[in-house]
């Protein structure tokens, strides 16, 4: 059984599709999400596990494997790992009693898409 959570569709379609932060000003709804995916991203412990799962083979990772290397609980692991999925830079794939976790595609590029200054050439 497969039950892969995420609430992507919208977010990533909002943030992807803007200009740089210096072209044009935000609007309330694309800075809400702006702002959520940002505040995931502003804890030491999430950056290392965007980076871990990201950089593990097949660009997968089980929860199981990212304990260790953060060196924190199973839980407040896997509390870190839903709030980069609630924010949309990670999808969860359930698999028995396992959740495993990969990168929503584009995520990471359009945040740096937005909060770049010029247009790369």
């Amino acid at each position: 059984m497969t039950d892969t959570t995420s609430d992507t569709t919208t977010d990533t379609d909002t943030v992807a599709c803007c200009a740089p932060l210096v072209r044009a000003p935000l609007d309330a709804a694309t800075a809400v999400v702006l702002a959520r995916r940002l505040r995931a991203l502003a804890d030491p412990t999430r950056l290392r596990l965007v980076s871990l799962v990201a950089a593990h083979d097949g660009a997968e990772a089980c929860v199981c494997d990212l304990i260790e290397p953060v060196g924190l609980s199973q839980p407040t692991v896997s509390h870190h790992l839903k709030i980069l999925v609630d924010a949309g830079i990670l999808t969860r794939d359930k698999r028995g009693v396992w959740a495993f976790y990969t990168l929503v595609d584009g995520a990471l590029d359009a945040l740096a898409g937005v909060l770049r200054t010029a247009d790369p050439r």
